[in-house]
């Protein structure tokens, strides 16, 4: 039984509203998440984009009640990562054809999807999810959600089959895009942030680096998302959720992290730092590495780099 997201914040239906004397349509404190459903206006706003994606999923759960959720929808309930708020609720149809309504598009299944249940909501299995989502997401995103179904399969003593999966789905629609995610996947990355920068860094022409190698430094021991041993040169992918969203916890991490990476620094020739925007901006990557002694051993996959293009971030 997989554990399922829980709505980031209160969701009420109409009903509940005015059962504590709160009349949704004139109340400014409420937000309308969906026909029927609302939620606290000032939860609402402070939520992230993907926080607020799992609690539109939620409210879709409430108002059209049995339905199997898939794709980003799915990826949600399961915490998988989700990238900014998708603008769809996902549904699975078996039998039916694929639909739209509103910000809902119901999907047809080509070949079969596991489908699990949990605290009263249906929705693809997350292996099932991760292959659907390695077909459509670019490949960067896709890799992230691979990297992190692996790392819980992993820790439950499974595995994902990828070609298995595949093929009792019966459809041809990505079958590159999957097949480069299936053989890039690894569940020893630990955030999308890092994922992406993998492939990024792959498709720069750098050599691989080995992933969360451990340096005792002065009586700690301190973790490098990137090392590449020969130029003795590690590297830090931050953002996407590094840091706590509470203000003086996040001061506190950044001491830790100031301290730890000077440690680093007395340790390797250098150490290179990127954000996420780096990641997908590609070029300050690129000079990033290059800035750290680093260099291309392969010719840059321009047409791979161009898919990152539409996820620039916006300006």
């Amino acid at each position: 039984m997989p554990l399922i997201h829980p709505s980031p914040i209160i969701l009420l239906t109409s009903r509940d509203a005015e059962a504590i004397s709160r009349r949704p349509s004139d109340d400014p404190s409420l937000v309308r998440v969906r026909h029927g459903v609302y939620a606290g206006l000032a939860e609402w706003q402070a939520l992230a984009p993907w926080n607020r994606y799992l609690a539109r999923v939620h409210a879709a759960a409430m108002s059209l009640g049995d339905v199997v959720f898939s794709h980003e929808s799915a990826a949600a309930l399961l915490g998988l990562p989700v990238f900014g708020e998708p603008a769809h609720i996902h549904l699975l149809d078996e039998t039916g054809h694929t639909r739209r309504f509103g910000d809902v598009i119901v999907h047809s299944a080509t070949g079969h999807r596991d489908i699990e249940g949990s605290a009263g909501l249906s929705m693809t299995s997350l292996a099932d999810t991760t292959v659907d989502l390695a077909r459509l997401l670019p490949p960067a995103y896709g890799l992230a959600v691979a990297d992190a179904a692996l790392r819980r399969l992993e820790s439950e003593g499974r595995v994902l089959a990828v070609d298995e999966i595949a093929a009792r789905q019966r459809t041809t629609r990505g079958a590159r895009r999957l097949q480069w995610v299936a053989e890039n996947a690894t569940p020893v990355a630990e955030s999308p942030g890092e994922s992406v920068s993998r492939a990024v860094i792959g498709w720069l022409g750098f050599e691989a680096p080995e992933l969360q190698v451990t340096f005792a430094v002065e009586g700690f021991v301190d973790r490098c998302d990137f090392f590449w041993r020969h130029q003795n040169v590690a590297g830090e992918s931050d953002g996407y959720g590094k840091y706590p969203a509470d203000p003086a916890l996040a001061r506190a991490a950044l001491l830790l992290e100031k301290k730890r990476e000077d440690r680093l620094r007395r340790r390797l020739d250098d150490l290179a730092r990127w954000d996420w925007d780096d990641a997908h901006l590609v070029e300050p990557l690129d000079q990033k590495l290059h800035a750290a002694g680093l260099r291309p051993v392969t010719r840059r996959n321009e047409a791979a780099l161009a898919t990152m293009w539409a996820l620039r971030p916006r300006r």
